[in-house]
């Protein structure tokens, strides 16, 4: 036996790991997090609930989309990241496929058991993880369409299945909704972010992310504006409920990041990456404020 893989022809349970990527669990278990917490119901007595709700938004459905990315990736990934588990062979074989299906229905069979809304949301969640990546709609060729689906699957799908597991697979108020809806929308331009560093290898592989066919500098600024908007709509939406307090609180966040956004569009290619680290955090935290006034109207 190896140290990269226990038997010939199978992979390492490390690769396994790095397949599923779990640093990028974080923004869906978040955005639950928030559904939770916009949901008024005490954790009290529904801890169980909250923790299979989080372990379905991140290490099953979160990185059920990973797989299936890296899958039909894998000859992108094979210009841009070779040492991925699939192009650097340490997931040989169709393994990688065989484990995009196994995390789907492991998924699906969890979200059952937390009521149909919840399992409506997954089941969408699921479907456009697959659509995003896997041939023929393969949304991802189109940065406009590839962007919506992650920010869609990553934030509202994911607030809106915390919140309805809370209420026990019921389908969230109104107010939720909304803030789900703008949350995702804005997140559309995060998923820009991700995709600044493998402008190259798209252009090559045909694949038109927005730094790819609009330049790096315009598609910053689109990313930026997608971001923006939809937090001031929120603030907007806050403060004609009559939520003062966390309408000001998501502005200052907004105005940290604007400062930020300023920094990133003088030189968009080298500094995504650190708006993603320091600009980014301020959006997510201007969710969980949001999710506080939910609760207090709920």
């Amino acid at each position: 036996m190896n140290g990269t893989r226990p038997h010939p022809g199978y992979p390492a349970p490390a690769a396994v790991l790095e397949l599923l990527k779990p640093v990028t669990w974080f923004p869906p278990m978040w955005a639950f997090g928030c559904g939770v917490v916009a949901s008024g119901v005490p954790l009290a007595g529904h801890w169980g609930v909250a923790l299979t709700g989080l372990l379905l938004a991140g290490p099953l459905v979160c990185a059920t989309s990973q797989a299936v990315n890296d899958w039909f990736d894998r000859e992108v990934d094979a210009i841009n990241e070779p040492h991925r588990p699939i192009p650097s062979g340490r997931i040989p074989g169709r393994w990688g496929l065989a484990i995009a299906w196994a995390w789907t229905g492991l998924s699906l069979a969890v979200a059952a058991g937390l009521g149909l809304w919840v399992f409506l949301a997954a089941v969408l969640g699921l479907a456009l993880a697959w659509a995003y990546s896997a041939p023929p709609p393969r949304l991802k060729r189109n940065g406009w369409w590839g962007n919506a689906a992650c920010g869609l699957c990553y934030e509202g799908l994911a607030w809106v299945t915390g919140h309805a597991a809370m209420l026990g697979g019921a389908l969230p108020p109104a107010t939720s909704l909304i803030l789900a809806a703008l949350y995702s929308a804005g997140a559309h331009g995060i998923m820009t972010l991700n995709d600044f560093k493998s402008v190259a290898g798209d252009r090559q592989m045909g694949i038109r992310s927005l730094p790819a066919s609009l330049g790096p500098d315009r598609a910053a600024h689109v990313a930026c504006w997608v971001m923006a908007v939809p937090q001031g709509a929120v603030i907007g939406l806050l403060l004609s409920w009559g939520r003062p307090v966390e309408a000001g609180i998501v502005a200052a966040l907004l105005a940290g990041q604007v400062a930020m956004m300023r920094h990133f569009l003088a030189s968009p290619t080298e500094r995504a990456l650190w708006y993603s680290g320091f600009g980014v955090p301020l959006y997510v935290f201007g969710m969980l404020a949001s999710a506080f006034a939910a609760r207090a109207l709920t």
